[in-house]
């Protein structure tokens, strides 16, 4: 995709630019419109088409990525999806993800902490499931969980909440300085259409599987999450490790806004495939003569 087709909003900035909250910026929720296409594509039909167009590249830049790997380089991409029930955190995965080859990503749905993991610190389980390098890795839920759940549900003292936002953001930098490109995309979905996806579920016997009755007693708190969201946007959207927002009420607008999001980080990247370390007319001729 060269660059003057590249995806840019009104004003000329790219997907990154666009749905990126800038640095210790007031975050208000309400003011962005959770069914809202700020850049890209207008229409469902557009954006799937638009999207689908996407897989080839993204493919590309992946092998290139885990190629450039086995030569030494030590950069990665992690994808950090964080938002309400039914924001479409495993549909990211499945329609998002599915674009690259799945032995070169690495999944990691975090839930409730086991015992081991209430023993370490809030970041010891995160650290264990980072990609290696030349992979892609996918956090469902992650580290924000701790100011998060860990904020409404009052599991730590307010103390400890404050002190894990900048340890996030020190633990965020370190990755970064080691390599790690972080994509952290919040889901913005809206109240209503929450609900809209919760009936859908209880109306549906195959989706049972998905609902949980607890779903009901976290959506009765929607506005002291939307409040722990609010700070930990704010508090943890760094130069380093911007935080983006993406709408999610159209499904088909928040993949289509993901891929773009990981195909810009790419190609930042730019990951080259390694040149030879062997005699390439050599091995061609021994080959050749061994039949």
């Amino acid at each position: 995709m060269s660059k003057k087709n590249k995806p840019r909003d009104q004003s000329g900035h790219s997907v990154r630019d666009t749905l990126r909250i800038p640095p210790a910026s007031h975050v208000s929720l309400a003011v962005h419109a959770a069914d809202a296409t700020p850049v890209g594509p207008q229409d469902k039909a557009a954006g799937v088409a638009a999207a689908a167009l996407l897989g080839e590249r993204l493919g590309s830049l992946q092998e290139r990525l885990y190629a450039s790997s086995t030569a030494g380089d030590s950069r990665r991409v992690l994808l950090v999806l964080q938002g309400m029930d039914t924001s479409g955190k495993g549909g990211t995965v499945k329609h998002v993800i599915g674009q690259f080859n799945p032995s070169g990503c690495r999944i990691r749905a975090f839930k409730a902490p086991t015992e081991e993991e209430r023993a370490h610190s809030f970041l010891w389980r995160i650290t264990k499931a980072l990609p290696a390098a030349g992979e892609i890795g996918i956090f469902d839920r992650s580290h924000y969980e701790d100011v998060l759940i860990g904020r409404v549900r009052e599991l730590a003292p307010p103390a400890e909440i404050e002190r894990r936002y900048d340890q996030i953001n020190n633990f965020e930098k370190s990755l970064t300085d080691s390599g790690v490109t972080l994509v952290k995309v919040f889901l913005h979905i809206s109240y209503r259409q929450q609900k809209r996806r919760l009936l859908e579920r209880l109306d549906n016997p195959e989706k049972y599987w998905k609902f949980n009755p607890g779903d009901i007693d976290e959506r009765a708190l929607w506005p002291a999450y939307q409040q722990a969201y609010e700070i930990a946007l704010r508090r943890c959207s760094t130069d380093a490790a911007p935080w983006y927002l993406v709408p999610a009420d159209r499904k088909w607008y928040r993949n289509w806004a993901i891929s773009n999001l990981l195909l810009e980080h790419l190609e930042a990247l730019d990951p080259q495939y390694p040149k030879a370390g062997f005699d390439v007319a050599e091995c061609r001729e021994r080959l050749l003569e061994v039949g």
